[in-house]
C-alpha cells in the first residue's frame, strides 16, 4: 500500500520519501507529541496551537476562473478569481515544499453521506494533527476501500509554505485556492484547520446545486424517534448549536448538510464545535466529547496545570475543538434521513421588533433564507452605540460560490413538492425593546417554542399577521405567555416600537436590493412593508 500510494503522489508532482498514510488517531496524537507541536489536557484531548491564524481568512480564498467557472461562479468580494497559470505555477511550488519536507501525512476520506453524491478527497498535510482534523471531519471510508484508486479532490495542506503575493498573485503570504477544473484545492501560509473545511463545503456548495440540483446547507440537523426531521439555520450567536443539541433527539449533523428530494444528508463525519466559555452544564453533550482522541485548537490551561479554560480568549475567542460524530452520545450511525418536517431560521433580532416565533409562506421563507439576519449588540464593538445588522445570504454567504437565488430558489423547489414542512422564523434575541431596553427572550421559552412546533402542537393554532414583514404569529402557543407571542404588545411604547419595525424593515429592503433582480415574483411579495 505504502508504495501504491508513494506513485500517486509521485503522479501529483510529490516526491516523498517519508509518508504516512491512514495513520489512526492514536498514531497521529503520539507523533504530534513527539515534534512537539500538541499536548494533552486533563482529559486526554491533544490541544494545538494554529500560529498566527486563530479563523479563516475570507479575503484570502480564491476560485480559479475558468471555462467551468467563468459564468457560473458569482464573482465579487467572496468569490474573488484567481488566473489559472499563476495556479499552475503556484501547484508546483507547493509540491516541491511538500517533497522536500522531512515527513508528510496523507489521507482518503469522503464527503457526504449518500453516496449518490459521494466525494472522494485526498488530503496530504505537513503535520500530524492536521490529519488527525481531517480523520474527523471527513467520512471515514472503510478498510477494504483503500487505498482510493481514483480521487474527486486533492487538498494540499502547507502551513509552512509562504506565497510571495507579487510573484504568486496571492494577496498575502496564506492562501486557500479552489481549482474546479483540475479538482485541487491549495493551502498555505495558515495552519487553521477551518480553511480545509470550508474550502470542501465551498466546493459541494457548487458542484451539488450547479451539477446535481441538490440543495447545500450550512445547517445542523437532527431526528426524532419517530423519524421527524428538524433542520437549523444561524449565524453565531443565534444559539443554533445550543438549540439542535437535544439529548432526546438524534444528532445528524453540527453545521453542513445536503437536500436532495427524499433525503437530508450530512457532508461530515464530526464536529468542528466552537468551546469559548464551553461548561458541562449548557452543553453537556460537547463537553463530553472532549475527550482521548479528540483535537483543541488555540485553548489556553489554568495556570500550572493541563486543565483548559474554556473561559479563557487569550489567543482567540474562536477556539475550537474537533471530534468524530459518534463522540456525542445520541448522533445517528449513517447521518442521512428523509425529508425535514420542520426548518427552523434562527436570528438574535437586538432590535426587538420579530417575534419569538412565527410561521413563514413559501415565499417568506425564500426571502428569509436570502437574507440571512442577525444582529449584533451595542457594546460589542468600539462605536456600536445601537444594533447593527447582520446579513449573510443562506446563513453563509462566504461559503457560497453561486448566485445567492439559485439556493433559495431550490429551496423554494423543494418546499413546493412537500408543502406539509413547516418554516419557522424564530427569534432568540430581544422582546419589550430592543437592546439595552428590552430583555432577552429565555432559553427555556425559546426550546418550549421550538418543541410545541415539532410536536405539532401548533397546528391547528390561529394565526395572525405581522404589520410590516407578515410573517404568521401564533395566537398562543402551550406553556408560553401570550403576551410575548407579539412583539409589539409587549412593548410599553408602542409607537418607539412601530418606529423600530419600520428601521428594521428598510434595512431588510435595502438589503434585498442586490438580489431583487433575479428573484422571482414570490420571494419579491415576501419583502417588508414600512408604514
Amino acid at each position: 500500500m505504502y508504495h501504491t500510494i508513494k506513485n500517486s503522489l509521485i503522479r501529483l508532482g510529490i516526491e516523498a520519501d517519508n509518508l504516512h498514510y491512514q495513520l489512526s488517531p492514536d498514531e497521529l496524537v503520539k507523533q504530534t507529541l513527539a515534534l512537539q507541536q500538541g499536548a494533552l489536557n486533563d482529559t486526554g484531548a491533544l490541544c494545538v496551537h494554529t500560529g498566527r491564524f486563530t479563523g479563516r481568512s475570507p479575503k484570502d480564498r480564491f476560485i480559479v476562473m475558468d471555462a467551468i467557472t467563468r459564468s457560473a461562479v458569482d464573482w465579487g468580494e467572496v468569490n474573488i478569481p484567481f488566473d489559472a497559470k499563476a495556479f499552475d505555477r503556484l501547484y508546483e511550488k507547493v509540491c516541491t515544499f511538500l517533497s522536500n519536507n522531512k515527513e508528510i501525512w496523507v489521507r482518503d476520506s469522503f464527503a457526504c453521506a449518500d453516496n449518490c453524491y459521494r466525494f472522494d478527497i485526498r488530503v496530504i498535510t505537513q503535520t500530524p494533527w492536521a490529519n488527525l482534523f481531517c480523520h474527523h471531519l471527513f467520512l471515514r471510508p472503510q478498510h477494504k476501500e483503500l487505498p482510493f484508486t481514483k480521487t474527486d479532490w486533492l487538498i494540499a495542506h502547507a502551513p509552512g509554505f509562504m506565497a510571495s503575493p507579487a510573484e504568486d498573485g496571492t494577496r498575502q503570504e496564506n492562501f486557500t485556492i479552489i481549482n474546479f477544473t483540475r479538482q485541487i484545492i491549495l493551502i498555505g501560509g495558515t495552519a487553521y484547520t477551518g480553511e480545509i473545511k470550508k474550502a470542501i463545503f465551498s466546493v459541494l456548495n457548487f458542484a451539488l446545486p450547479y451539477r446535481y440540483n441538490v440543495l447545500s446547507m450550512h445547517c445542523s440537523a437532527n431526528e426524532g424517534a419517530r423519524g421527524d426531521v428538524a433542520l437549523f439555520f444561524g449565524l453565531s450567536g443565534t444559539g443554533k448549536t445550543t438549540l439542535s443539541a437535544d439529548p432526546f433527539r438524534r444528532l445528524i449533523g453540527d453545521d453542513e448538510h445536503g437536500w436532495a428530494d427524499g433525503t437530508i444528508f450530512n457532508f461530515e463525519g464530526g464536529c468542528y464545535a466552537k468551546c469559548i466559555n464551553l461548561s458541562a452544564e449548557k452543553e453537556p453533550q460537547i463537553f463530553n466529547a472532549l475527550r482521548s482522541g479528540a483535537l483543541l485548537e488555540n485553548v489556553a490551561f489554568y495556570a500550572g496545570t493541563n486543565e483548559v479554560n474554556f473561559d479563557d480568549d487569550s489567543i482567540t475567542e474562536n477556539t475550537r475543538a474537533a471530534y468524530p460524530i459518534e463522540f456525542i452520545a445520541n448522533a445517528k450511525h449513517l447521518s442521512a434521513c428523509g425529508n425535514p418536517k420542520n426548518i427552523f431560521f434562527l436570528t438574535c433580532d437586538a432590535f426587538g421588533v420579530l417575534p419569538p416565533i412565527s410561521k413563514l409562506t413559501k415565499g417568506q421563507a425564500m426571502f428569509h433564507y436570502i437574507s440571512g439576519y442577525t444582529a449584533k449588540i451595542a457594546g460589542t464593538e468600539i462605536g456600536i452605540t445601537e444594533p447593527q445588522p447582520v446579513f449573510s445570504a443562506c446563513f453563509g454567504k462566504v461559503f457560497l460560490p453561486l448566485h445567492p437565488v439559485m439556493y433559495a430558489e431550490l429551496l423554494g423547489s423543494l418546499l413546493e413538492n412537500h408543502q406539509e414542512i413547516n418554516v419557522w422564523l424564530i427569534n432568540t434575541g430581544w422582546t419589550g425593546g430592543g437592546y439595552g431596553k428590552g430583555k432577552r427572550i429565555s432559553l427555556q421559552y425559546t426550546r418550549a417554542m421550538i418543541s410545541a412546533a415539532m410536536k405539532g402542537e401548533l397546528k391547528n393554532t390561529y394565526y395572525y399577521r405581522h404589520l410590516h414583514f407578515g410573517i404568521g404569529i401564533p395566537a398562543h402557543v402551550p406553556g408560553i405567555p401570550d403576551t410575548i407571542l407579539n412583539p409589539r404588545h409587549a412593548w410599553q411604547d408602542r409607537n418607539a416600537y412601530d418606529k423600530s419595525a419600520n428601521q428594521l424593515a428598510e434595512l431588510f429592503i435595502n438589503n434585498f436590493e442586490k438580489y431583487s433582480q433575479k428573484a422571482g415574483p414570490e420571494t419579491k411579495a415576501a419583502v417588508p412593508r414600512v408604514l
